[in-house]
């Protein structure tokens, strides 16, 4: 049996095993442990509402998993905060935590202020726009913390079918995955292709964990985590749980591309500073595109910057909260 078989036997779960939530808040709570909710937001006032009440009403109210819910947003232009606020969640525009290291557009930046923000032990990521959300998405990322200690990155996995005005489809989804980030794990780091949904949006990590990576501020903030904490930690310190199905919206082929182009700059640039790569060059930020328009092709050029912020232990801001000494240099 090889390390990949024997870790998806001991590490991987599906959500039914943690049913027992009673259980669960019983061992939370004799742990001393803390749990915090972060979903990071940008005009998602069509699913908000909804997600908050679910897991509110089941996870706070119910049963006492959560002990906050807090919306982390870019700037949203519609309804987003005043739903979430109404229906009970901690929110704050993501530009008015740390206003000293300013603010930059992208859900890494959101992840990154929330360890600032957030008061909990245990930190669950889950994104706005899941359009079958139910309390699994967090008990079934934060148990395998709870009950072993060893453990320290939690990544949800589940079937991903899209929704379009047809309905849902019965399959589809994971496509940068599949397509990119499976093949790049399998040729460099081959452990870390026993993550069936590398970047899987729902996570949940603890705050030693969190505090000590850097987050790039774009798509690759799920890939550069996955890279750190093997690097730090090992295989040992993942796990992964069956959602069983998550209904996302469609993204276009276009879209992906951006995402792809973020990843891969973010993965050549860990492989350079990790001397695996280190006569590779300074990447450029510009991804060229194109459009048929008019009867002609056009070029459409995109200028994406993948600027990381640094470990957020090393910000004197957050040392002076936690009450940590002053780093020294």
């Amino acid at each position: 049996m090889t390390d990949i078989d024997r870790w998806l036997e001991t590490n991987t779960y599906h959500h039914g095993q943690f049913w027992d939530l009673k259980r669960l808040i019983e061992t939370k709570e004799s742990k001393g442990l803390t749990v915090s909710l972060c979903i990071p937001t940008l005009n998602e006032e069509k699913t908000i509402g909804k997600e908050i009440v679910i897991l509110k009403s089941e996870l706070v109210d119910r049963y006492p998993l959560l002990d906050e819910i807090a919306v982390i947003d870019s700037g949203s232009t519609d309804r987003t905060l005043e739903v979430a606020r109404s229906f009970g969640a901690d929110t704050y525009l993501s530009a008015e935590i740390l206003p000293e290291w300013g603010t930059r557009r992208g859900k890494g930046e959101n992840l990154w202020k929330a360890i600032y923000q957030l008061r909990g032990d245990i930190i669950v990521y889950v994104d706005a726009d899941i359009k079958n959300i139910h309390p699994r998405f967090v008990y079934g990322l934060v148990a395998p913390l709870v009950y072993r200690p060893e453990v320290h990155y939690v990544k949800a996995f589940y079937d991903r079918p899209l929704a379009d005005t047809t309905g849902i489809r019965p399959s589809g989804g994971g496509r940068v995955t599949e397509i990119l980030v499976r093949p790049l794990f399998s040729l460099f780091f081959p452990e870390l292709t026993a993550l069936i949904q590398p970047l899987s949006g729902e996570y949940a990590v603890r705050r030693e964990v969190l505090e000590r990576i850097p987050f790039p501020i774009g798509y690759g903030v799920e890939t550069s985590h996955l890279i750190d904490v093997y690097f730090e930690w090992g295989l040992e310190a993942f796990a992964q749980t069956d959602l069983d199905r998550r209904v996302h919206r469609h993204q276009p082929t276009r879209d992906l591309g951006k995402m792809a182009f973020g990843i891969l700059h973010t993965f050549l640039t860990r492989l350079r500073a990790r001397g695996i790569l280190p006569g590779l060059p300074e990447l450029t930020p510009i991804l060229r595109q194109f459009q048929f328009h008019d009867g002609k092709y056009e070029q459409v050029i995109h200028e994406l910057h993948e600027e990381e912020r640094p470990p957020m232990v090393e910000v004197p801001q957050y040392r002076e909260k936690r009450g940590l000494p002053p780093q020294e240099g």
